[in-house]
């Protein structure tokens, strides 16, 4: 007789609200260099972006954004450095909302989407290893 382990919940998608759930989901789907889903379009209620290890799923609702983040994402470069990115995302429309990179180079910086939102951007695995 097999014995039934139970199974943990598993995050199926972390979600946003937002203003408008395509055009937030396309920015992230550059951030992450993922795709929209085939049939996400523009002025839909909601839009999903899929990469390498997340699923984005973002809700349009009538909701301004108002506080700070109470979660965010911390990203790290793969193939790229942690500066090479920042500048990277700062180009497609983030904004920089505090600079905590430090001299000796560790640190991270803290940018906001372009409705807002949180995020880190912290070092590569090779400038881990290379401290």
């Amino acid at each position: 007789m097999a014995i039934v382990t139970p199974m943990a919940s598993l995050v199926r998608h972390v979600t946003f609200d937002c203003a408008d759930a395509y055009r937030l989901a396309s920015f992230w789907a550059e951030v992450l260099e993922g795709s929209l889903a085939e049939d996400d379009n523009p002025g839909d209620p909601e839009a999903l972006v899929t990469a390498k290890g997340v699923a984005l799923l973002f809700i349009s609702v009538p909701d301004s954004k108002t506080v700070k983040n109470r979660v965010h994402l911390d990203l790290q470069p793969q193939d790229r450095s942690r500066d090479e990115e920042v500048e990277r995302l700062l180009a497609l429309g983030a904004t920089l909302v505090a600079d905590h990179r430090r001299p000796d180079g560790t640190g991270w910086a803290t940018l906001a989407d372009i409705e807002g939102n949180e995020f880190c951007v912290e070092r590569s695995a090779a400038e881990r290893a290379a401290s």
